[in-house]
């Protein structure tokens, strides 16, 4: 088992040991309690790993134990690494953020709009505004998820086979085709609703690049990266590091080996949105890299400048998720926080009601997954267990809580 290296001890960066191991017995309650099988936690300052927590099983009917090398699946924290798989192509002028996606997707060139009406017989007009590249980037294009089963278009989705899960025989071609045909939720730009935005993006990669979204993310992000055990599933002979996908129920975490063995097989469909495997290791160094303003050990992969623009506020007159978001699944908490380019980013730390520094840019994964990332305190966090789905429990701010009241410089 590779383990995970700290460089450098917590009060060599400002924070304080004694308070970090509090992050340890708060998160061993969840552990206790039944609501989580198992957790790892990482805190970096400055580049440096100061601390690692870890408790309870990655596979709790087997005795299996959380260890640094488990491989856990990442959901929604996915995107964040297909935002700047397509930054990078940006960056080499294969398009402009504000090109209409209709130009390299046909099913987009004349999108119509939802306006009411039951899911077998929707009433729509026609969009007064194309669907821009980024809108994909920020959720504000009208595309919506299955999952969500709030309106009638989430609907139209899970009639179609999109749910939490999407059908095994449908590529990524496919599924854009059926999303694409969908009616809007809403005028593109006027409001943000969480999305499958982030893969129809990694359709977009595909057509820039000419590769299959897994050969792109692989050449020009993992590899140079050194992301060993990041992949769009988990090859057989890694499989025991797997862990376990569990699920709320009734006040317990019990298994999902319906939806757990997705992750143990190539997927015909690239989800550019929820679809990778990954260590904290790994993550780690994708973390570390975006707090380099894109450069990590001598390899750059974007430009300091594109870096800043992606984890701007992206949502119209500096609005927040609260105010600008319709009533869909988020990963965080709404208020004071904005969207930039593939991540969410503070805007107002007094309406958000936390220690987290304006500028900090974040996102999570479906089960439970979370990482953030805070320039102006130099501080990278990532989060893992496996508990669906990612709401139930506040744990996301507590954690924030725990980490912000380590910091002692």
């Amino acid at each position: 088992m590779k383990e995970l290296e700290i460089h450098r001890e917590p009060h060599e960066v400002g924070l304080d040991a004694v308070r970090l191991d509090r992050i340890r017995t708060h998160l061993g309650r969840y552990v206790t309690r039944g609501h989580f099988s198992g957790w790892l936690m990482t805190v970096a300052r400055g580049g440096s790993l100061a601390w690692v927590g870890r408790g309870g099983h990655r596979d709790r009917e087997r005795s299996l134990p959380v260890t640094d090398d488990t491989i856990w699946r990442l959901y929604s924290m996915t995107k964040p690494l297909t935002a700047v798989a397509a930054m990078m192509l940006y960056e080499e002028g294969h398009f402009d953020l504000n090109d209409p996606v209709g130009k390299w997707i046909d099913e987009l060139r004349s999108p119509r709009v939802y306006v009411s009406g039951p899911a077998s017989s929707p009433v729509t007009v026609a969009a007064t505004e194309p669907v821009r590249v980024h809108h994909l980037l920020s959720h504000t294009s009208g595309l919506t998820y299955g999952f969500q089963r709030l309106t009638p278009v989430d609907e139209i989705y899970r009639s179609l086979g999109y749910d939490l899960a999407y059908p095994e025989d449908v590529s990524l071609v496919d599924a854009v085709h059926d999303w694409c045909t969908t009616p809007l939720l809403f005028q593109p730009g006027s409001a943000w609703n969480y999305s499958v935005a982030t893969d129809v993006l990694g359709r977009l990669i595909e057509i820039w690049s000419g590769e299959p979204l897994d050969d792109f993310v692989e050449r020009r992000i993992l590899t140079p990266l050194a992301m060993h055990d990041t992949d769009w599933y988990c090859p057989e002979e890694k499989l025991d590091r797997l862990a376990q996908l569990y699920a709320y129920a009734n006040g317990d975490s019990v298994l999902v080996p319906e939806l757990a063995g997705a992750a143990t097989r190539k997927p015909r469909l690239l989800a550019g949105g929820g679809g990778l495997v990954s260590t904290a290791h790994d993550y780690q160094r994708f973390m570390a890299m975006l707090l380099g303003a894109g450069e990590l050990d001598g390899v750059r992969l974007l430009s300091s400048r594109t870096v800043d623009l992606m984890t701007q506020n992206h949502l119209p007159d500096g609005l927040d998720l609260a105010s600008f978001a319709r009533d869909s699944f988020s990963e965080v908490g709404q208020t004071g926080v904005g969207f930039g380019l593939g991540m969410s980013v503070v805007a107002d730390q007094p309406r958000n009601k936390s220690l987290t520094s304006v500028g900090t840019f974040a996102w999570g994964g479906a089960a439970s997954t979370y990482f953030w990332v805070d320039p102006t305190e130099e501080l990278t966090v990532g989060f893992y267990t496996q508990l669906l789905p990612s709401w139930i429990y506040p744990v996301r701010r507590e954690i924030q809580q725990l980490v912000y009241a380590s910091l002692v410089d």
